[in-house]
């Protein structure tokens, strides 16, 4: 006997998702993830000076903002062959490495830990689904605490990005051609200050703590499983050696290593609320962003992102896998972890980066804008990789596309029928109590979805009716 099962909204996310899936018996035998919200700001960038863009598409999101920044300049310093100064990468890498930190310590603690710790019968931890938590009293009660700082601790995260970015979310120092903060002496020192609590923080809670989940839930690295199909843009550009990042660019394919090749990119609209006259799914650089108002065409606004027509999963766990740091499996339990150890890296590369700044040395060369001209900028986000491609016309922007994480992870079916990574790893999960399906938002929260970033722009009709 079949039972259908939806969780709509899926909650504890950035912006929100709808999950469907088919259970037979207590298995979940097919999955759909679609997002039923439609904004983004391709269209609104039409037109615009090219100088826009590292802040306008910032606004995609607010909590993982600085890596469009970062994204979108270096799109624009491709197009204008512009180079960044040493500074100008360490503070870029700085800014993007305190968004990153924030960003794992909430997803951890606010917005997948209540799946499985038992927390007061009280706002904000109620309501959520019921189920039977293996801590301890003991173990709750320090989980709890941790909870709490981890507040106080995404907002110290925040202070660090600010010291050179100027504010928090969507910063605004961070352009095509490096930073425009000065890197002055007591900067330096500020940073420094808020960076060894950030790393107290992570190397005492968050590592011990998701080390933790993994011992009482081991379960979990056969749950959320899907094939070893992986992708990564590479992230951290190194400041002296011209081409080389600290997470590696690479693709894997069933479990093999090869180079990536960004001409393999392209994104399907069969599954999703789009029109496209070509059947063929496009390249990014020759994409187009036009909805449809025929809901029977598919189901979501996110387009089908493929590398090679295979679905590929992006993240901490691809980073880790590809520079080598860890290979247990490719589980939901996986993810979890590998988010926090890859918090503990960038933290201690950031405390080098941050000795490796010269006051008083430049952190920013203009560069010489084209009138016509095309760029992309590849840089991995906090979930997976992440995809601007601008195309300049009589010095302004003819043409803007965007494929985020989310479209990745949380991409639909493909014209050959092949689900998405989240809908893959889906698949096979045992839901003890169909009533209360937290085994299904343990596995797709584990991909630390944010369908935020993931939908593109409508643009209404008001003179037939259209509704806001």
């Amino acid at each position: 006997m079949t039972q259908h099962i939806v969780i709509d909204p899926l909650n504890r996310q950035n912006l929100i998702a709808r999950v469907e899936v088919e259970l037979d018996g207590h298995r979940v035998v097919e999955a759909r993830i679609g997002n039923s919200n439609l904004r983004g700001f391709e269209l609104l960038l039409l037109g615009r000076d090219p100088a826009d863009a590292p802040w306008f598409s910032q606004r995609i999101c607010g909590i993982c903002s600085t890596a469009h920044g970062v994204a979108s300049a270096m799109a624009l310093e491709d197009a204008y062959g512009a180079s960044v100064p040493p500074n100008g990468l360490l503070l870029r890498n700085l800014i993007f490495g305190a968004d990153l930190l924030q960003n794992h310590i909430r997803h951890f603690y606010l917005l997948a830990l209540p799946d499985w710790a038992t927390f007061p019968e009280r706002p904000p931890y109620v309501p959520r689904h019921s189920f039977d938590s293996r801590f301890s009293p003991a173990e709750n009660a320090r989980l709890l605490r941790n909870y709490e700082e981890a507040i106080r601790i995404g907002q110290k995260a925040h202070a660090l990005l600010v010291v050179f970015g100027t504010r928090a979310p969507h910063q605004q120092a961070m352009l095509a051609g490096g930073v425009a903060t000065a890197p002055t002496a007591d900067r330096i020192m500020q940073a420094g200050a808020l960076l060894s609590d950030l790393r107290r923080f992570v190397a005492e809670a968050l590592v011990p703590d998701t080390e933790l989940l993994a011992e009482r839930y081991p379960d979990y690295f056969t749950l959320g499983r899907r094939p070893v199909n992986l992708l990564s843009y590479g992230m951290f550009p190194h400041p002296s050696r011209p081409g080389e990042r600290y997470y590696p660019a690479g693709a894997v394919i069933d479990g093999r290593r090869e180079e990536m090749e960004a001409a393999e990119i392209a994104e399907d609209v069969t599954h999703a609320w789009f029109r496209d006259p070509s059947p063929a799914p496009r390249h990014p650089a020759r994409g187009r962003t036009d909805p449809t108002d025929d809901l029977s065409t598919g189901y979501t606004f996110t387009k089908a992102s493929r590398y090679r027509s295979r679905p590929m999963e992006g993240g901490p766990l691809v980073r880790a896998w590809l520079r080598g740091d860890y290979r247990r499996g490719v589980s939901a339990m996986d993810r979890i972890l590998t988010r926090s150890y890859e918090a503990r890296q960038v933290a201690a590369w950031m405390e080098e980066w941050l000795k490796a700044v010269q006051p008083g040395e430049p952190a920013y060369t203009p560069p010489t804008p084209a009138r016509s001209a095309t760029g992309a900028g590849l840089h991995d986000a906090m979930r997976g990789p992440l995809g601007h491609w601008v195309r300049i016309r009589g010095g302004r922007i003819a043409g803007y596309q965007i494929v985020t994480p989310s479209a990745w992870n949380l991409s639909p079916r493909d014209g050959g029928n092949r689900r998405g990574p989240a809908e893959e790893a889906l698949i096979g999960t045992e839901v003890a109590d169909p009533a209360h399906p937290v085994e299904i938002m343990r596995v797709v929260h584990s991909f630390d979805p944010c369908s935020a970033c993931s939908v593109h722009l409508l643009e209404l009709d008001r003179t037939r009716g259209d509704r806001p």
